[in-house]
């Protein structure tokens, strides 16, 4: 049976959302680019909803997500396929990479941390090398990541069952494609490919 994180300490608050800064949790994360949500949208959607309410607060900024605002830059196959295969590299060296997705203007992914690496290391080298290795591939400057993403600790195996079907299955519920395994840069369709990607890892 998995560990319950719902009590594990140390959080702390970036802004609007909090974040947990404890080693050896599973996190499911959600990070997006520069231009992905339009100020004045995110404002007047804040404003709706109390800061209590922070899941609430996610539920509507991931839908607004899904509404593919900005360039969408990760449409274009080669730079969705720079952060798949970042995530990938660092697998086993910075976290267990669990499930991930690699949307037109946003990434989930559900990681499990190791001690050497805080969640902060873990988004700084998700996002420093990819957003360089982007522009570069798509000839435009400026900041590609936006420096604030959405975290959240994973409390149980339902709660984890539930994370990874609601990632694998963002594609289809945008339209993009019939089935999971269907969307090329997702852990839905390397399990399959590859027969050896576990669904998640029990401790």
């Amino acid at each position: 049976m998995m560990q319950k994180y719902s009590d594990a300490p140390q959080w702390r608050s970036r802004g609007y959302l909090p974040h947990y800064t404890g080693h050896g949790s599973l996190q499911f994360v959600t990070y997006r680019t520069a231009d992905s949500l339009p100020k004045a949208l995110v404002y007047r959607l804040l404003q709706g909803i109390p800061a209590s309410q922070q899941a609430e607060r996610r539920q509507a900024l991931e839908e607004l997500l899904d509404q593919c605002h900005g360039a969408c830059a990760l449409r274009i196959p080669a730079a969705a396929r720079v952060v798949q295969d970042n995530l990938l590299h660092h697998d086993s060296s910075h976290y267990h990479l669990l499930a991930w997705c690699v949307m037109a203007n946003h990434v989930h992914m559900l990681i499990e941390l190791v001690d050497a690496y805080p969640l902060s290391k873990v988004m700084h080298g998700c996002k420093s090398y990819t957003g360089g290795v982007i522009n570069r591939l798509l000839g435009r400057e400026g900041a590609f990541w936006e420096r604030e993403y959405f975290d959240r600790a994973i409390r149980d195996d339902d709660h984890l069952r539930r994370t990874v079907e609601y990632i694998e299955a963002n594609p289809v519920l945008c339209g993009i494609c019939r089935r999971p395994e269907d969307f090329a840069f997702s852990s839905a369709r390397w399990r399959i490919q590859t027969g050896s990607f576990e669904l998640y890892r029990k401790s």
